[in-house]
This record gives structure tokens, C-alpha cells and sequence, in this order.
């Protein structure tokens, strides 16, 4: 087959329509509506995400969709990022709909008085903004209006820099590993239209090159693409067509705590300046989503699966009996549905194929009266008659896989 036909085969949006994900309308361009199935993917991956970040010594916080002009102002995102925005008028007070997370994150950062003691202090982020895109360019998930970021931002100590960074990196590592992705980096450095001082910008492009070379990880510069506000390391994962797509990244900031007057006080019972990273590792929900979907091409694993297993009962006599399995196995945390439609067993199995449901079981009259069913892999076929507790460590086993 040509790439071509595999690419079109893997589109994320006729995979989201025919598996029930997601939906794009005109009422809301570049603004995607989540169907049940697509709510689960994305709900797994925002609790893979709090997880991952509640061990790695994060804190959840959550700040407003809208801030007033003066913030953006402050931020540098009005004179730098203005054409990007949507804003709003409240009270004949001008308000602009937040294009990212960070200004809320140091906010709150600001909220009270800080000690060197707190430091590190991360702040983790799932920040529902919005950025104004041409309605050419909008693509399904992969490019629109409204999206969820995985920000995260850490305020540090200079000397807290590059062993920040490095677990960071570690952490970045460890969730695209879940899903399998290799990947590669880039180094992206000061842009044309950059804020503060060359010196700054060289002294934060010298950190992240330092730990890239520390922990032996192969990289390329991206010369004038970093933030406004800083550089940048971008990650960009491949996909199993050999695809890239950009995905993480990680930008050093020395200058949005100075905008925003940030300080802590020292050992020295001196006021320093805090450095801010800010972090993405998914990018966006959405777009990962995309990613995801052409990349496993909908047949997802089976802790991502949106129904695991589908129980396909022969008859209306089985019906209670499929109930009854159907609640022990939703009781030990697993996501099942009951075909039992008035259907021959083989277009239930062909349907639960199209829908790409790792497993379907199917129930006669000797499944119920031997308290067992009948498995069959998607990809396997036939798997042979098996008890209720058989199948409840089987399913176990795989979704720790």
C-alpha cells in the first residue's frame, strides 16, 4: 500500500467519526465537540497525566479562561502575540481570552510571600485556551480554536536550573514511552521579535544546551525559533509511519518573572528573582488525541480503548446472563458493552471488528450454563472458552501491560 492510502486510511477525522470520538460543526469552527468514546481517551490521558505529575512532586492549580487587558500588557502577550487573541469587553473593562496559561501560573506565584525554602515550586496546569487560527488552516484535532494545554510552570533558583530541566526531560521521556513513541529534539533559540537582553537570551540558551550535553540526548539547533520570552527544547515524536510531529516543549523564562516584579526571600534574608520553566508534554489533548488515533490508526491499546470488551450474546435467553457478566467485569473497573440486537453472531462480530473493540465474547447456551464465555481477540481470533475470573486476571494483566 502507498503512503498516500496509508496516510488517508489513518485520517483522525474519518477514524473520530466512524469510532464515535469526536465531532467538528459550524456552529463552533476549530472548536471540537467529544462524543462519550472520545471523553474516555481523553479522560485516560488526563489521568495518566495527573498521576505521572502528583509523583513527579507536581501541584494542580487552575486559573481563569479571561484576565484583563492590563495583564497581557504586562506579560508581553499584547504587543507580541495580539493578532492571536480573542478579547471581550465586561463592564466597559477590556478582558482577552487567555492564549496560554503562564501569567495565571505567575499570579499566583505572587499571591504570597515566597522563602528559598519553597523552591522548586511546580505548578501543573491542564489550561483550556484559545487562539485565533485562519479558517483554512483548521484541521480536525490537529489544528484548532480551542484546545486544552498540559502546561506546567516551575519557578526555580539559578542553581535549581539545570537539575530542574533534567527531570523534566526524564519525565518527558517516561510518557512517550507509554504509547511507544521515539522521538527527536530540537534547541530553538531567540527569535527576531524577542523580549529582554542578548545576554540573557545567551545565558539561558548555554542552561538548556548544558543539560542536553549532560545527559548525552542528540539534538538540533532550530536558530530563531524559540518563545518571545525565551528558549526553547521541542520535542518531536514519530509516529508508526516515521512521521514527526511536534509535540513537547520546554522553555527557559528569565524574563516574565521580571515583568512581573517575582521574587523570594533568600538565605541571605535577601529579595532574588525566581526562573520560570514552562513545560508541555502532550502539547495539546486534542492534538495528541490526533496523533494517537493515526498512529494506532483507532485501534488503540487496551487501557486506551474506549470499550475493552464487547459481550455478544446468541439470543435473547442469554440477555440476562450477559447482564449479569457485564456488571462483574464493569465492578473490576473495565468498560463493556452488550450487543443484543436480534442480529446473526457473526455481523455482531464484524461490527465489533470495524469498531476496533479489543475483545468480544460471546455467550449460547453452553457459555451460560458452564459460568464461562467464549473469547475473541480482535487481532487473534478464537482465544477458547474461559471462567468469569479467568478473563477478569487476563483483562488485568493486559491493561498493566
Amino acid at each position: 500500500m502507498s503512503i498516500e492510502k496509508e496516510v488517508e486510511r489513518r485520517n483522525h477525522r474519518k477514524l473520530g467519526q466512524q469510532l464515535e470520538l469526536f465531532l467538528s460543526m459550524e456552529e463552533a469552527p476549530g472548536m471540537p465537540f467529544f462524543l462519550p468514546k472520545g471523553m474516555i481517551i481523553r479522560n485516560e490521558l488526563e489521568n495518566l497525566w495527573k498521576d505521572k505529575h502528583q509523583k513527579a512532586g507536581y501541584q494542580e492549580i487552575k486559573t481563569p479562561i479571561m484576565m484583563k487587558q492590563e495583564l497581557w500588557e504586562q506579560s508581553g502577550h499584547w504587543d507580541h502575540y495580539h493578532e492571536n487573541m480573542y478579547f471581550a469587553n465586561v463592564d466597559e473593562q477590556s478582558y482577552a481570552i487567555k492564549p496560554m496559561s503562564c501569567p495565571g501560573a505567575v499570579l499566583l506565584f505572587n499571591s504570597k510571600r515566597r522563602s528559598y525554602r519553597e523552591l522548586p515550586i511546580r505548578y501543573a496546569e491542564l489550561g483550556l485556551v484559545h487562539r485565533h487560527e485562519l479558517s483554512g488552516s483548521l484541521n480536525g484535532l490537529l489544528r484548532v480554536r480551542s484546545f486544552t494545554q498540559d502546561d506546567a510552570h516551575l519557578f526555580v533558583r539559578e542553581d535549581q536550573i539545570e537539575s530542574e530541566i533534567e527531570k523534566v526531560l526524564d519525565l518527558i521521556h517516561e510518557f512517550y514511552s507509554e504509547f511507544g513513541f521515539s522521538y527527536k529534539i530540537e534547541l530553538s533559540t531567540r527569535p527576531e521579535n524577542y523580549m529582554g537582553s542578548a545576554e540573557i537570551w545567551e545565558k539561558a540558551e548555554l542552561a538548556l544546551e548544558s543539560v542536553l550535553k549532560e545527559k548525552g540526548l542528540p539534538y538540533q539547533i532550530n536558530h530563531g525559533d524559540g518563545a518571545f520570552y525565551g528558549p526553547k527544547i521541542d520535542y518531536h515524536i514519530l509516529d508508526s509511519l516515521g512521521r514527526s510531529w511536534q509535540c513537547g516543549t520546554v522553555q527557559l523564562d528569565f524574563l516574565m518573572p521580571e515583568k512581573f516584579n517575582c521574587h523570594y526571600i533568600g538565605e541571605d534574608q535577601k529579595q532574588h528573582r525566581p526562573i520560570m520553566i514552562h513545560r508541555a508534554i502532550y502539547g495539546s489533548i486534542e492534538r495528541f488525541m490526533a496523533i494517537l488515533i493515526e498512529h494506532y490508526e483507532g485501534d488503540f491499546p487496551f487501557w486506551l480503548a474506549p470499550i475493552q470488551a464487547k459481550l455478544l450474546p446468541i439470543s435473547d435467553s442469554q440477555s440476562s446472563y450477559a447482564n449479569q457478566v457485564k456488571g462483574q467485569l464493569e465492578s473490576a473497573g473495565f468498560r463493556v458493552e452488550i450487543d443484543d440486537r436480534i442480529e446473526k453472531i457473526g455481523l455482531k462480530i464484524r461490527e465489533a471488528v470495524i469498531q476496533k473493540v479489543p475483545y468480544m465474547m460471546i455467550i449460547g447456551d453452553k457459555e451460560m450454563e458452564n459460568n464461562s464465555l467464549a473469547i475473541r481477540k480482535r487481532k487473534e481470533g478464537n482465544l477458547g472458552e474461559m471462567s468469569m475470573i479467568e478473563v477478569i486476571n487476563k483483562f488485568k494483566a493486559e491493561r498493566n501491560k
